[in-house]
C-alpha cells in the first residue's frame, strides 16, 4: 500500500539545496547574490544553476543592475514561490507530525 502524499508538497523543492534556497529567499524582499550563495554554501556556479531551475518554474526572479561597471544580482521569491513554499514546509510539518514515534526504552 502507497501512502498518499499530502497535498502542498512541491516536486522541485524536494531537493534540500533549493529548499534551502527558498527559505532564505522567503524570509526577505530581495537579496544579494552573494548573500544568498554564503546563506547556502554553494559555488557560484551551483547557485546560478539551482536559481535558473527555480526561475524556470516560476519560484523567483532576478535582477541585474549596474554600480559603475560592477554588476550586481539580486534575487526574490516570487508570490507565487513565497506561496509554495510555504505549502510545501505545511505539508512536510503534516508528513512529521503523523509519524509515530518510538517507544522510550
Amino acid at each position: 500500500m502507497t501512502a498518499t502524499p499530502p497535498p502542498g508538497l512541491d516536486r522541485l523543492l524536494s531537493d534540500p539545496t533549493r529548499l534551502a534556497i527558498m527559505s532564505v529567499l522567503s524570509a526577505v524582499d530581495w537579496c544579494d547574490f552573494a548573500f544568498l550563495r554564503d546563506a547556502v554554501s554553494l559555488s557560484d556556479s551551483a547557485l546560478s544553476k539551482q536559481l535558473a531551475t527555480l526561475r524556470t518554474d516560476g519560484h523567483v526572479e532576478q535582477q541585474r543592475k549596474y554600480l559603475g561597471r560592477v554588476p550586481k544580482t539580486s534575487i526574490r521569491a516570487t508570490e507565487d514561490g513565497r506561496r509554495r513554499f510555504l505549502g510545501h514546509v505545511e505539508a512536510l510539518q503534516h508528513i512529521v507530525e503523523r509519524t509515530p514515534r518510538p517507544a522510550d526504552s
